[in-house]
């Protein structure tokens, strides 16, 4: 199974999972993320980097280079698709397209279509909503969150 990870699960990761106190944790996820199984795309991290420390951002890289992935052709035509169902359109969050800033949503979406795996995010769903559990639901992508990633990979400390 490939995760793909949304900024907010790995920012929970990075503000509560310290290594120091969670070796544990880190040994399993950076095998997970050695393996493949678990990345993320370029623009949850241009997300992180205005939240987090380079060296927090590059402890994901350390164990697989390309953890943060750039979008292939696939993607970016799936990305149109989602944005060509009118009530998706509302994903597109007003002050981000007036600020310029990150969004990394439908990236992360289409990253998770392409690989066949699962979105994991801290959204939640909203009945008649755009957000990322709503465009998972509408594209039969899995979805959940962090604390299920945790149960389907059986993880305990």
């Amino acid at each position: 199974m490939i995760y793909v990870f949304d900024s907010n699960s790995l920012s929970n990761i990075i503000n509560h999972y310290y290594p120091d106190r969670f070796p544990s944790f880190w040994e399993k996820f950076d095998d997970i993320v050695r393996n493949g199984n678990a990345i993320s795309v370029r623009e949850v991290r241009n997300e992180l980097t205005g939240r987090f420390d380079d060296d927090k951002i590059d402890r994901l890289l350390q164990h697989n280079n390309n953890f943060f992935a750039n979008p292939v052709a696939e993607e970016l035509g799936f990305i149109t698709q989602i944005y060509s169902v009118i009530h998706l359109q509302q994903n597109i969050e007003k002050k981000k397209i007036l600020s310029g800033g990150y969004f990394a949503d439908p990236f992360v979406i289409a990253k998770a279509w392409q690989e066949k795996g699962s979105v994991v995010t801290e959204e939640d769903y909203k009945e008649h909503g755009a957000k990322i559990p709503n465009i998972c639901e509408h594209f039969d992508i899995p979805c959940f969150k962090f604390e299920m990633f945790l149960t389907k990979e059986d993880w305990k400390f």
